[in-house]
């Protein structure tokens, strides 16, 4: 477990985006009170503690909310935002892909991998076997 102070200077938000652009999907954890955390931050949001250290999110979830973003057909194709509460914890925004952007449902089982969204490095959730809530 890395500690968030061997980043100095670069902050939080930073080194979570270094660990996805090296293919891992990495939360934080309070010391103090064992929350997982995300968005990453530099004091727990529970407790304040700053003992924070990043963790390999186990990489399931669950679709929590969802919405089509329609597109004009000479834009590109229809995409889905979804907010997902990770099987630790926090929720966090994404897309669920491989998928039609319309069959994504709430309570469906989701499961993460690092991909692309127009050349950025993201992290993607794409339907979990048997997902279907």
């Amino acid at each position: 477990m890395e500690q968030l102070t061997s980043y100095t200077g670069t902050g939080p938000d930073k080194a979570w985006r270094h660990k996805l652009a090296a293919g891992g999907f990495e939360i934080q954890c309070c010391h103090n009170c064992g929350k997982h955390i995300f968005y990453p931050r530099i004091v727990c949001h529970h407790c304040g503690s700053s003992e924070l250290h990043w963790v390999k999110a186990s990489g399931k979830a669950t679709v929590y909310a969802t919405s089509v973003v329609r597109v004009r057909p000479d834009h590109g194709s229809d995409y889905n935002i979804a907010l997902v509460d990770l099987a630790e914890g926090p929720r966090m925004m994404t897309r669920v892909v491989d998928i039609d952007p319309a069959e994504v449902k709430i309570g469906m089982r989701v499961t993460a991998f690092v991909g692309e969204v127009e050349g950025e490095v993201a992290l993607l959730f794409r339907p979990a076997p048997g997902g279907n809530g």
